[in-house]
C-alpha cells in the first residue's frame, strides 16, 4: 500500500498506458525492462550489417550485382566471376561471421549466468587455450598445414581443456561457480605454457601460429567448413536453449532450484557442455577471438536484466552484430590488406565495455564484488599476531615478529643456495669448486667468462625482477584484500609489454627498459580514470582492467605479426618472460628502484595493514585510506613495470610469492620482505630449471612459471574444502 505525504492513499494514475486493468496484476516483474524494442533494433542492425558484408570486398562487385545474384536476376548465377565472389567467398564468410558471433555471444551469456559473474568469458573454461595447444600440436608434431587440420585439432584441444576443467571443478564436493572459475584459470595457464614450450622450439610452428592466433574469417574454406561444423553448432545452440529454464531457477539459489525440480549440478554440466560446443566451433572456424563473449553478455544484461531467455537471445544478436561489423571494418581499414578481426573487436568492444560499466545502470551488473567477497573482507579483523621478539636498549625498543623473522632468514638461505645452484648449472661441465673460483675471478679464463659474464648477470637480473614482482603482488593483494589481485588486473603487464615493443622500433630489438614503467603507468592511469578513481567499486576496476588488457594485447599481436620472423621470434620469447641475454647493465635500473622503493614499501606496509579493518576504523587510527592506497598503487606499478622492462611479463610470480610468504610469516602482517625474497627465489629457480630441463634447448623463465603456476593455483585455491576463495 502506498501513501502520499499527507497520509492519504495515493490514487493510481487515470491514464497509464502500461497499467493493467483494475483487478488484474501486471505479468511484468517489477524493475523488468521492455526488451522487445531492443531485440527488434538489434535484428534490424544485424540485417543491415549482413547486407553490407555481402557488398564489401576486394572485388568490384557492388550491392546491385550482389542482389542480382541472390535473386538470380537475368541468370546472374551463371556468371562464373559473380558466383565466385558472392557465392563462394562473401556469402559463406558472412554466414560464418553471424554464426561465430552468435555462438560466442550465447556462450558468454550462459557462462556469466551459471557462474553469477559478469566478468566471466569464454576463455574461462580454457577453451581458447586448449584450441591453441591443439593447433600447435598439429603443426609442430604432425606437420598439419590445411585449414581442416587446424579445425580438427582446435576442436579437439578445446574439448579436452573444458573436460579437464569440469573434472577438476567437480571434484571434492561439486562444481561451484567459484571453483569453476579457478579451475578454468589454472588449466588455461597450464595449456598456454605447454603451447609456448612447443612454439619456442619450432620457428615454423610459431610462424603459422602467430597468423592464426590473430583471428580471421578470410581463410575459412566456405561451405565445406560450415557443413562440417553445422551439426556441432546446432547441438550447442539447442542445448543452450534447453538450459534457459533451469538457469532461471538456479539464479534463485541451489536450494530453491532443487525445490522446483531442477538439479543444479546437472544444469551446470549442461551449460558447460553447451559453452564448450559453441566456443570450440567458433575457435575452430575463426581462431581465438577474445573479449566478444564478455562484451555480448554485458550488453545483453544491461538491456534485458536477469531474464535468461531474453538475455541469451540478445547476447546472440549482439555477438553476431559486433563480429559482422568488425569483419566489414577489417576489410576496409587497411586496404588492400585485411586487419586482424580480433583487433577490431577489441577496439570496438573495450570502449563500449568501459562506457557500460561507467553508466548508472552498471550497479545491477555487480553480481559479486571481488574486493568485498574475499575472506579478508568478511573476517572483520585480522588474526592476532604470534609472540614477537622485543629488543630494548634504554628508551629505544624494536619489535620483531619472531615467525616472520625466521621465515625471512629461511628464505634468504634458500635464495643463496638457489644462486649457487644456478651459477653451477648449465650445459657446460663445471664442478662446484671451479664455479666458486670463477665467481671470484680465479681459475680458467673461459670459466670466469662463462660464470661472470653470462650466468651471474642473468642471475642478478632474475633476483631483481623476481623481488620487484613479489613486492608488487604483495602490495596489490593487500590493497584489494584479494589473493587473486595482481598487477595484471590493472593492465600493468600488457601495458608495459606493449610500450616496450613500441619502443623496440627505435631502441633496438628489446626496446628500452624505461618503456616498461612508463607503459605500466599509462595503463594504470587509464584504468583508474576510466573506472572512476581509486574509490571505484572493485568490479569497475576489474572490467576496465580487462578492457585495457584487451587493447594492449591487440597492440602486442599486431606488432608481432608485422615484424620479420627472426625478430618476431626473439620478441615472442621475451613477451613470455625471458632472462636470456640479460646482464648487470639491464638489472641496474631495477636494483636502484628496489633500493629506493623497498624502504618506502616497508614504511607503507604498517599503514596498509590497518586498512584490513574498515576505512572508518583506519581513519580513527590516524591513517588516511586514500593516500595509502595511492602510494601502494604507485609503488606496485613502478615495481611491476621495472620487472617487465627487464625480463618481460613473467606470470604467476606476483600471485604466488605473497601467498607463500604469507603462509610462512604471521598472517596478520603484510609480508613485504618475505614476498620480495620469495619472488626472487621463484624466478631464479624457474630460470635454472628452464636452462637444464632439455639438453641444448632453453625454456624461457616465464613459460616455466606459467606451467608450474597453474597447479600451484589449483593447490592454493582449490585444495581446501569449502569456499575456494
Amino acid at each position: 500500500m502506498t501513501f502520499s505525504q499527507a497520509g492519504v492513499r495515493a490514487a493510481p494514475p487515470a491514464t497509464a498506458p502500461d497499467s493493467p486493468p483494475p483487478g488484474r496484476r501486471s505479468r511484468r516483474p517489477e524493475g523488468a525492462r521492455p526488451t522487445w524494442p531492443a531485440v527488434t533494433a538489434a535484428a534490424v542492425l544485424l540485417l543491415a550489417l549482413a547486407a553490407l558484408s555481402l557488398s564489401v570486398g576486394a572485388g568490384e562487385v557492388g550491392p546491385g550485382r550482389v542482389l542480382d545474384y541472390l535473386l538470380n536476376h537475368d541468370g546472374a548465377r551463371a556468371d562464373g566471376r559473380l558466383a565466385l565472389v558472392v557465392g563462394d567467398l562473401r556469402l559463406p564468410r558472412t554466414l560464418i561471421a553471424l554464426l561465430v558471433g552468435a555462438a560466442l555471444g550465447v556462450a558468454g551469456a550462459q557462462l556469466q549466468s551459471v557462474t553469477r559473474n559478469p566478468l566471466a568469458e569464454t576463455g574461462l573454461l580454457g577453451v581458447n587455450a586448449g584450441a591453441s595447444l591443439g593447433v600447435v600440436l598439429g603443426i609442430a608434431v604432425l606437420g598439419v598445414q590445411t585449414s581442416f587440420g587446424y579445425l580438427a585439432f582446435a576442436f579437439g584441444g578445446a574439448v579436452l581443456a573444458s573436460t579437464v576443467v569440469l573434472l577438476v571443478a567437480s571434484s571434492r564436493g561439486g562444481g561451484s561457480p567459484m571453483r569453476l572459475v579457478l579451475a578454468g584459470s589454472a588449466v588455461a595457464a597450464i595449456f598456454r605454457g605447454l603451447t609456448d614450450v612447443l612454439i619456442v622450439n619450432s620457428p615454423e610452428a610459431y610462424e603459422r601460429y602467430r597468423v592464426w592466433v590473430l583471428g580471421s574469417l578470410a581463410g575459412v574454406e566456405g561451405w565445406t567448413t560450415l557443413r562440417q561444423l553445422a551439426p556441432v553448432l546446432g547441438a550447442g545452440f539447442l542445448l543452450a536453449a534447453l538450459t534457459t529454464r533451469p538457469l532461471t531457477a538456479l539464479a534463485l539459489g541451489d536450494d530453491l532450484a532443487r525445490g522446483l525440480g531442477h538439479r543444479p549440478g546437472a544444469t551446470r554440466a549442461a551449460v558447460a557442455v553447451a559453452v564448450t560446443l559453441l566456443t570450440a566451433s567458433a575457435v575452430a572456424l575463426a581462431g581465438p577471438i577474445a573479449f566478444l563473449g564478455l562484451l555480448s553478455g554485458f550488453l545483453a544484461r544491461t538491456v534485458a536484466g536477469p531474464r535468461i531467455g531474453r538475455l541469451t537471445l540478445l547476447a546472440a544478436l549482439f555477438g553476431a552484430t559486433v563480429l559482422t561489423g568488425a569483419d566489414v571494418l577489417a576489410r576496409v581499414v587497411a586496404r588492400p590488406f585485411e586487419a586482424p578481426v580480433s583487433v577490431i573487436v577489441a577496439l570496438i568492444g573495450a570502449p563500449a565495455l568501459i562506457a557500460i560499466v561507467r553508466s548508472r545502470h552498471s550497479a545491477a551488473l555487480a553480481m559479486a564484488d571481488p574486493a568485498e567477497s574475499t575472506p579478508a573482507a568478511r573476517s572483520g579483523e585480522p588474526a592476532p599476531p604470534k609472540a614477537d621478539l622485543t629488543l630494548r636498549h634504554g628508551t629505544w625498543s624494536l619489535l620483531l615478529p619472531r615467525r616472520a623473522l625466521l621465515a625471512s632468514l629461511g628464505l634468504a638461505g634458500a635464495l643463496l643456495a638457489a644462486v649457487v645452484v644456478s651459477a653451477h648449472a648449465g650445459q657446460s661441465e663445471l664442478d662446484l669448486a671451479r664455479t666458486f673460483q670463477a665467481v671470484f675471478g680465479y681459475g680458467d679464463r673461459l670459466d670466469v667468462l662463462l660464470v661472470q659474464k653470462f650466468r651471474l648477470g642473468r642471475i642478478v637480473a632474475g633476483l631483481a625482477a623476481g623481488a620487484a614482482l613479489g613486492l608488487a603482488g604483495c602490495l596489490t593483494q593487500t590493497l584489494a584484500r584479494n589473493r587473486l589481485a595482481t598487477p595484471e588486473l590493472l593492465g600493468v603487464n600488457d601495458g608495459a609489454t606493449a610500450a616496450v615493443l613500441i619502443s623496440a622500433s627505435t631502441a633496438g630489438t628489446f626496446g628500452a627498459w624505461w618503456a616498461g614503467p612508463l607503459g605500466a603507468l599509462v595503463a594504470v592511469l587509464v584504468v583508474t580514470l576510466a573506472s572512476g578513481g581509486l574509490g571505484a567499486r572493485g568490479y569497475r576496476i576489474l572490467v576496465v582492467g580487462l578492457a585495457m588488457s584487451a587493447l594492449a594485447s591487440a597492440v602486442i599481436q599486431v606488432a608481432m605479426a608485422r615484424r620479420s620472423l627472426n625478430s618476431a621470434g626473439s620478441l615472442y620469447i621475451w613477451t613470455n618472460g625471458s632472462l636470456n641475454g640479460r646482464d648487470l647493465a639491464v638489472a641496474t635500473p631495477v636494483l636502484i628502484g628496489l633500493a629506493a622503493l623497498v624502504p618506502v614499501a616497508l614504511a607503507v606496509a604498517r599503514r596498509l595493514a590497518v586498512l584490513r579493518f574498515d576505512d572508518n576504523i583506519a581513519s580513527a587510527l590516524g591513517v588516511d585510506p586514500g593516500r595509502v592506497r595511492l602510494a601502494c598503487l604507485l609503488l606496485a606499478v613502478a615495481l611491476a613495470g621495472l620487472a617487465v622492462g627487464v625480463c618481460g611479463p613473467v606470470g604467476f610470480v606476483a600471485l604466488a610469492a605473497p601467498v607463500i610468504a604469507g603462509r610462512l610469516a604471521v598472517p596478520a602482517r603484510v609480508p613485504v620482505l618475505g614476498s620480495a625474497l620469495t619472488g626472487a627465489l621463484l624466478v631464479v629457480l624457474a630460470d635454472t630449471l628452464g636452462r637444464v630441463l632439455f639438453a641444448g634447448v632453453e625454456i624461457p623463465v616465464g613459460i616455466v612459471t606459467t606451467v608450474l603456476g597453474g597447479p600451484f593455483l589449483l593447490w592454493v585455491l582449490l585444495g581446501r574444502k569449502g569456499s575456494p576463495a
